[in-house]
């Protein structure tokens, strides 16, 4: 799934590297130099000094081991441990949601509304019930007023949760209407890179919680010289499978094979007809806060609960000769630009079995492709890419739901360093995050039962309905469709009544044969809508 990224880089093979860390509490920000990357965080700096590199696990080392940490750093955080309910968790991007109505999102096992408050101009999230008899405020309206409306009784609230008007209350009796049991629950919520994203309490105490804490931040997705196209998807297995599938790059040759096109530019030896090689990642941080890790010359840094991303860069300011007077070359700076490309992927915990990404990829070269090609072609080749592996995931999920988080060390056998960055994770999990996600008794612990293959990869729920741009071509493609097929039999009713003679012999072939292929393209349309838009089975044995 690393390699969501060659239907935005089509031209280009990229490796995954990124930059800086990031402080526990504050902006995360991307260091733009990544050679050389330098953080602006003194006391994470401090931290690198502590820290032994750690190079995954070889032959040689038991998978029980512990990370390499030294005494010091390991009695600093003996004591800290990663709270799932004090982060910011995104949504949605903005660029897929409608003014006009409600959403319904699931985040973190929360069932939320997310609506546009044209009075104040913002977006709202507040939970999805409605403190009248709990009915989902997510399948109202938005009324005349620019206030969320409950579809079964006509509640209307605004956005700060005040219930402003029950249809029931006698307009002359009490102000029923301003009592705080009728007001809806709300929560913080921001938006930043052009995602939504929601603070998962609604304790007062954090009415301004963007003020002292706030989501990472990315300065390339909202940097005019980049372009970017994000992609949503829900996915039918769990966050943790989601993280640590995309820190794994070694199974991108085989999962996505005839999917992806990965250059063996680092290995002369090619061991089989796929091109795997030996990847040399080093993981060089690994707290309550921040995984990064080395591969080759860049980085990837992983900042929980959801961001994961890697930095890539090629190409720059180079020397080119020009002859002087003297008979002697100089080097003249080259007006090129440094090309510069991330892959952001954003995981959502959802629920048990259930997980979200939300994927940009901003760069500042070949910027001409997201202005000229249509965002829902890029997405056909990333949803091919993000079904090529689901049905392993899904059933890996369940294999390792009975092995037990705590015993993932002991149960898998991960002796090379292409598995660092994961086994990384995996220990993050275990040392810090209580060895999985805090669903707070939520849920029994129980995963949901594997659906028919069909619906597992089912893309029109878990992707085109709620992509603007896909479910605009969706719905287009198909109205294509019914006149294309409306075509072909208006064309063969026109010949079938027309009289012997009034068309010669050419007409009638000519008007026969654009039936023909009026209903030959409707039924390779039909057949094209259906393997992007709703299901595409794909066979890892015929590639």
């Amino acid at each position: 799934m690393q390699t969501i990224k060659a239907s935005s880089f089509s031209p280009f093979h990229l490796n995954l590297n990124s930059t800086s860390s990031f402080p526990k509490i504050t902006n995360l920000y991307i260091h733009q130099n990544y050679e050389n990357p330098i953080s602006c965080f003194p006391s994470i700096q401090s931290q690198n000094a502590k820290f032994k590199v750690f190079t995954a696990i070889s032959p040689s080392v038991s998978t029980e081991s512990e990370t390499p940490f030294d005494e010091k750093t390991k009695n600093e955080n003996q004591e800290e441990k990663f709270e799932w309910y004090a982060e910011w968790y995104p949504i949605m991007p903005i660029c897929d949601l409608d003014k006009r109505r409600p959403h319904g999102k699931k985040v973190m096992g929360i069932d939320v509304v997310v609506w546009w408050d044209k009075n104040e101009k913002e977006w709202k999230v507040m939970d999805d019930s409605c403190p009248h008899r709990y009915a989902p405020l997510s399948e109202g309206r938005i009324d005349q007023w620019g206030r969320l409306q409950c579809v079964y009784h006509g509640w209307c609230f605004n956005g700060a949760g005040d219930c402003k008007f029950i249809p029931q209350a006698p307009r002359d009796g009490p102000p029923v209407h301003t009592s705080k049991r009728a007001c809806a629950t709300v929560y913080p919520s921001c938006v930043q890179n052009d995602i939504l994203w929601f603070w998962p309490n609604s304790d007062p105490l954090y009415k301004d919680i963007f003020l002292t804490k706030r989501p990472p931040y990315i300065p390339e997705l909202d940097d005019s010289s980049f372009s970017k196209t994000f992609i949503v998807r829900d996915i039918s297995y769990g966050y943790e499978l989601l993280i640590e599938n995309l820190m794994d790059p070694a199974h991108v040759q085989y999962s996505h094979y005839g999917i992806m096109n990965v250059p063996n530019c680092l290995c002369t030896v090619k061991a089989d007809r796929e091109g795997g090689r030996p990847l040399d990642i080093t993981v060089t941080k690994l707290y309550v806060n921040v995984i990064t890790a080395n591969q080759g010359p860049g980085r990837n840094t992983f900042v929980p609960p959801c961001v994961y991303y890697s930095y890539f860069a090629f190409g720059g300011p180079q020397g080119k000769p020009s002859a002087v007077s003297s008979g002697t070359v100089q080097e003249k700076p080259s007006a090129e630009k440094q090309k510069k490309a991330l892959l952001v992927f954003i995981c959502v915990p959802v629920s048990p079995g259930h997980s979200r990404i939300i994927f940009a990829s901003p760069r500042n070269f070949a910027t001409w492709a997201d202005r000229i090609i249509p965002r829902w072609i890029f997405h056909l080749g990333q949803n091919l890419i993000l079904d090529s592996d689901l049905y392993l995931l899904h059933v890996e999920e369940r294999k390792l739901k009975e092995i037990g988080s705590y015993n993932w060390h002991k149960a898998c056998y991960v002796p090379t360093k292409a598995d660092a960055i994961v086994v990384a994770f995996r220990r993050w999990l275990n040392k810090y995050a209580g060895g999985q996600v805090d669903w707070r008794g939520k849920y029994n612990g129980d995963l949901p039962p594997t659906p028919p293959r069909e619906q597992l990869l089912d893309r029109y729920w878990t992707h085109t309905v709620n992509c603007t741009s896909c479910n605009l071509a969706y719905k287009g493609l198909n109205a294509l469709e019914v006149v294309l097929q409306i075509a072909s039999i208006g064309v063969i009713g026109i010949v079938a009544a027309a009289k012997q003679g009034t068309l010669s012999v050419v007409a009638r072939y000519s008007l026969v044969t654009i039936a023909l292929l009026c209903f030959v393209a409707s039924r390779w349309l039909s057949h094209f809508i259906y393997k992007n838009f709703h299901f595409h089975d794909y066979d890892h044995a015929f590639r």
